[in-house]
C-alpha cells in the first residue's frame, strides 16, 4: 500500500517515542484514534514493520498491540535521523522521586532472623481470634474411625 511520506513519519514518529502503538482492527476508520492518518495506512505501515522483524504484534479483542524491538529501535532511529541519546518511553528507567524526610534505601529496616531492629509486619487484630488456652484434658483424639475400620 502506498503510504505518504508525511504521514508514515507522523507514524513512526510516534512508534519510537511512545514503544508501542495501539490500533483497532477496523480498516474502514477514517482516522486512527490517537493520531490523524487513516487508521489502514497505521494497521499496514505496522504490518510491514512486522514482516521485516522492527515491531513485535500482539492481536487481542479486536485491537492490535505494537511493541518495537532493538532492531527497529535502529531502524527507526536511522530513519528518522536522531540521535542515540534519544530513547522511547518504554526503555527509560522510572525514577520515583523520593518524599521529603524520607529514609534512603530500603524503608523496611535490616534484614535477618527476627529479633531485636528486624522488621515485623503490623499484626493488627489478628491474635484476638486465636484462642489462647488449649484442649480440655479429656479430650482424646482417635484416627482411623470411619468406613471399615474396626469399632471398639
Amino acid at each position: 500500500m502506498i503510504i505518504s511520506k508525511e504521514n508514515r513519519r507522523t507514524i513512526y514518529e510516534n512508534l519510537f517515542k511512545e514503544g508501542v502503538l495501539v490500533a483497532k482492527k477496523d480498516y474502514n476508520a477514517p482516522k486512527h484514534d490517537e493520531l490523524d492518518v487513516p487508521n489502514l495506512e497505521v494497521i499496514k505501515a505496522m504490518q510491514s514493520l512486522t514482516s521485516k522483524g522492527y515491531v513485535k504484534t500482539q492481536f487481542s479483542w479486536q485491537y492490535y498491540y505494537y511493541t518495537l524491538t532493538n532492531d527497529g529501535l535502529t531502524y527507526l532511529r536511522e530513519w528518522l535521523h536522531l540521535p542515540a541519546e534519544i530513547v522511547p518511553a518504554t526503555h527509560k528507567k522510572a525514577v520515583k522521586p523520593r518524599a521529603p524526610g524520607a529514609p534512603s534505601g530500603d524503608a523496611r529496616g535490616p534484614r535477618g532472623p527476627p529479633g531485636e531492629g528486624a522488621y515485623r509486619a503490623p499484626r493488627g487484630d489478628r491474635d484476638d481470634y486465636r484462642k489462647k488456652e488449649g484442649a480440655p484434658g479429656e479430650f482424646r483424639p482417635s484416627f482411623g474411625v470411619g468406613r471399615g475400620a474396626p469399632r471398639e
